[in-house]
């Protein structure tokens, strides 16, 4: 069993590149709210239908006053080739050791058809301004997610 951060905790601090190349910090978001959301893999069903609800939904939670953060253990190769056919408009990073899904509690043991087998644990966190947790979501389900997250956050859909 991973480790699973609780409401109230300091979420860990990263530094990741984006699709860009680009490195971004938790830290440097201080004084936003954020939403880190981890999937599985890029241009996958399930992460490509989770991504493109975020896209979807992306003014509404800027106009709440989130920052929206995907993180996948892809290459910044393969994030920018996602992010331009589904034409995101948020930040996706790339955690390719599993490092910071690992400190998130995102990364670890699950089964499909009976098999046993480590890996990305599709999990959201929702980040007060001060980077603590108000949330942490652990096997969420891609389709509809979004919509639940919003009512949870107290956002209409």
């Amino acid at each position: 069993m991973s480790l699973r951060l609780d409401v109230g905790t300091l979420a860990p601090d990263f530094t990741l590149e984006n699709q860009s190349g680009d490195k971004i910090a938790l830290s440097d978001l201080k004084g936003h709210k954020v939403i880190v959301y981890f999937y599985p893999a890029a241009e996958t069903p399930g992460c490509t239908k989770q991504a493109c609800d975020f896209r979807d939904s992306l003014n509404s939670l800027k106009s709440a006053g989130y920052t929206v953060l995907g993180i996948s253990p892809d290459a910044p190769a393969k994030l920018a080739r996602f992010t331009n056919k589904q034409a995101l408009n948020f930040d996706v990073l790339s955690d390719e050791d599993n490092a910071v899904a690992t400190a998130y509690g995102a990364f670890g043991e699950k089964k499909n058809y009976g098999r046993t087998y480590q890996g990305i644990i599709r999990s959201t966190f929702v980040l007060n301004e001060d980077l603590t947790i108000a949330h942490a979501l652990y096997n969420v389900r891609a389709t509809g997610h979004v919509e639940r997250l919003r009512k949870q956050i107290g956002l209409d859909s």
